[in-house]
């Protein structure tokens, strides 16, 4: 295959190195040097500053991981070249007309897509979920997602006030950035039926962006919970706990491991990642699925539909903030 990356920050370096891993080898870079990190892993491959030459080499497929704020500017372009996309979490930095632009693009060219929410790919998660869907602790009931991450030491490699989770005009802020759990909260508990949300910057940190957001949301299933962020633990932290009609489950993100509480058999049982798993198999397994959807036309992990959703609720989150008020959304077709 004849892959395109654009921007080569930490995330699309990381592409960059599982491509290479997983035996792909043409690769060429679209950049704008305003990278913080050394140039040295990537003088092998041909580079362009310009995106119609980039997009003119014909690539079968398009990895967009430049900031938030400028994912657009990409996705179209290379949807309406035919190339199939990759995109990187959250798809803009807000709800708006060019995002159904892109899905517009999308379905004319009938390319594939893939929005990197790589916790969909966490092999725990995976079984919390199957454990949920097979009523195993009952209905869900409540939960809540809990994610910390002290901004200056998340990316020791650059000045924290340069990166774009800290800048209002790339997209960043702890909503857009930390968005992982409003993705996989939805994939476990289904849509989202009314959220309400409030944001602010409380901490000492240099930025223009919200620091830490509370969020309520009530999913059309019944389920009841929250979701925390913020860019102020130390150190980290991020588990997600869901009580159900017949048993509890709590997952933690620094271990990988989940404990499952079965009450009906007063039970307790751990579910734990595979022998030699860290974090970078979720994106080789992202990585391998993506290749997957374009060569064998296995449906879609996470669709460009599925992170517009994510999208509609990360800026429902600052409207909610914003208005003071609850936001609610319209059921789609056959919901009740």
């Amino acid at each position: 295959m004849k892959w395109l990356i654009v921007g080569l920050g930490s995330i699309g370096r990381r592409h960059l190195r599982n491509l290479l891993a997983l035996g792909q080898e043409d690769i060429r870079l679209y950049r704008t040097h305003q990278s913080t990190l050394p140039d040295d892993e990537l003088a092998p491959f041909p580079v362009e500053t310009d995106l119609n030459q980039a997009l003119a080499h014909k690539p079968d497929a398009v990895i967009v991981a430049n900031p938030t704020a400028l994912h657009l500017e990409a996705a179209i372009p290379a949807a309406q070249a035919g190339c199939h996309l990759l995109i990187e979490k959250p798809v803009a930095a807000k709800l708006g007309q060019r995002v159904y632009d892109l899905q517009w693009a999308v379905d004319r060219a009938g390319v594939e897509t893939l929005v990197g929410f790589q916790f969909r790919f966490h092999p725990v998660l995976t079984k919390i979920k199957a454990v949920l869907d097979a009523g195993a602790i009952g209905r869900p009931l409540t939960f809540c997602a809990h994610w910390g991450e002290y901004l200056p030491t998340w990316h020791p490699w650059e000045d924290y006030r340069l990166s774009y989770a800290a800048r209002k005009a790339l997209g960043g802020g702890v909503v857009n950035t930390l968005c992982h759990p409003l993705d996989y909260v939805r994939w476990l508990f289904g849509e989202v039926l009314s959220l309400f949300a409030y944001t602010d910057q409380v901490s000492d940190l240099e930025l223009d962006v919200e620091d830490v957001a509370e969020i309520t949301l009530k999913f059309i299933s019944g389920v009841v919970g929250s979701v925390h962020l913020d860019y102020l633990q130390q150190p980290s932290a991020h588990w997600l706990e869901i009580n159900g009609s017949k048993g509890y489950i709590r997952w933690d993100n620094a271990t990988g491991i989940a404990k499952v509480y079965f009450a009906e058999m007063d039970r307790w049982e751990q579910i734990e990642p595979p022998a030699g798993f860290t974090r970078n198999d979720l994106f080789l397994a992202e990585i391998q699925h993506f290749m997957a959807i374009i060569n064998e036309k296995s449906p879609s992990r996470c669709s460009l539909a599925d992170g517009i959703q994510s999208l509609l609720l990360t800026t429902a989150i600052h409207e909610s903030a914003d208005m003071g008020v609850m936001v609610e959304f319209p059921l789609q077709s056959g919901e009740s």
